[in-house]
């Protein structure tokens, strides 16, 4: 039975990317097995947001529902829809045939060496590869405080992973891998389509051996022959110091298994810093305002202040104007994947009294008549 990811989601088939992104955190924080939730809805909801956040996938499953990968695994020639609409072929080349009225020879059956000279030839079996895995994005989001220090997360993704019982090559256990009967180990076969007084031919994957040139003579009972299965996997990301908000980080061959034995695609993780309620981060430096009384503008002042590492002391010359800035060296942000770090810039604020007692302001009129 198919699986209805959109309503795993709660949204529509035309939602946006935001839209499915937020009701998935939504609903992974509603249901994750970690806050009492419902691990089985969970992990549906984890499956819908694995397909429908990545363009692809998503095309793919509106196309053909949750047997998108079987689909796509079949081959089949993609791109000019087939070349059903001859005519419309038939005036892209009519640049061949003027000026050249006096060659009789001109043939329009050798469209198909026209099509090879145009586009590189047809492929042969030497320069084929097998299609990857797919990839796989996802998102974390973190503190300045983690962006700071690094962290570890853990992910849990249902993806396609390499089948246990045939370890990949899709054959039943003691069964044979032959040459495939169809293309004869080529790979590809070739068919001739013909219409009104031209034709030509196009090669494509053999849709026997998806292009391997063998195939098992019995496919694996587990993954029906396509070497992988859909499992849930755990995947711990170390997050480095001193990463930006918006950073990619690549996690080589831990995207979705290959079909038949090829390589694995890469997971992708986008990391979000969530805004800090003290710090302004510009680059590897981080920019933070102080407040301090009117006396201690005038007579200088050490203070404890905060750092993303914690509390030091800060020094507050005397006679400082309000808007200087004062700089921590090293206090900032870590370079990443470097051992140096940015600065803490500490804009200073001369807060202003609304409210003064009688003696204060008896105070504050001597000091005016000594001109200060």
């Amino acid at each position: 039975m198919s699986k209805d990811y959109y309503e795993y989601l709660g949204v529509p088939k035309n939602a946006s990317g935001d839209e499915i992104k937020r009701a998935y955190r939504k609903l992974a924080q509603q249901y994750h097995p970690d806050k009492g939730g419902d691990e089985k809805k969970f992990k549906e909801v984890n499956e819908a947001y694995q397909v429908l956040s990545d363009p692809q996938k998503r095309a793919q499953y509106d196309q053909f529902g949750t047997n998108f990968e079987q689909a796509q695994a079949t081959g089949g020639f993609s791109g000019f829809n087939g070349f059903r609409d001859f005519s419309s072929f038939a005036d892209a080349f009519n640049s061949f045939g003027r000026g050249r009225e006096k060659e009789t020879n001109f043939e329009f059956n050798n469209l198909g060496d026209i099509f090879q000279e145009v586009f590189g030839g047809a492929p042969n079996r030497s320069s084929r590869k097998r299609q990857r895995g797919q990839d796989i994005g996802l998102d974390a989001e973190i503190t300045l405080e983690e962006a700071a220090k690094g962290v570890e997360r853990e992910f849990e993704i249902y993806k396609s992973v390499v089948c246990p019982r045939c370890s990949g090559n899709g054959a039943e256990a003691g069964s044979l891998i032959k040459e495939c009967p169809r293309c004869r180990g080529r790979g590809q076969i070739e068919e001739t389509q013909r219409a009104a007084f031209f034709s030509f031919s196009q090669v494509k994957t053999c849709p026997e051996c998806h292009g391997l040139g063998k195939k098992p003579e019995k496919a694996c009972s587990q993954c029906g022959g396509d070497g992988r299965v859909k499992q849930y996997k755990k995947i711990s990301v170390r997050i480095p110091p001193g990463i930006e908000d918006s950073q990619m980080i690549s996690l080589r061959g831990q995207g979705e298994a290959g079909p038949y034995g090829a390589a694995p695609g890469d997971l992708y993780l986008t990391i979000h810093i969530k805004p800090h309620k003290l710090f302004k981060r510009k680059d590897n430096d981080l920019h933070y305002e102080l407040e301090i009384s009117f006396t201690q503008a005038v007579l200088g002042d050490k203070i404890e202040i905060p750092t993303i590492f914690g509390i030091v002391d800060l020094k507050i010359p005397p006679g400082i104007e309000s808007g200087t800035i004062i700089g921590l060296e090293g206090k900032g942000m870590p370079y990443l994947q470097g051992k140096s770090s940015g600065d803490m810039m500490v804009k200073v604020k001369i807060k202003t009294p609304k409210k003064i007692s009688g003696a204060q302001k008896d105070l504050i009129e001597k000091m005016k008549k000594e001109g200060l």
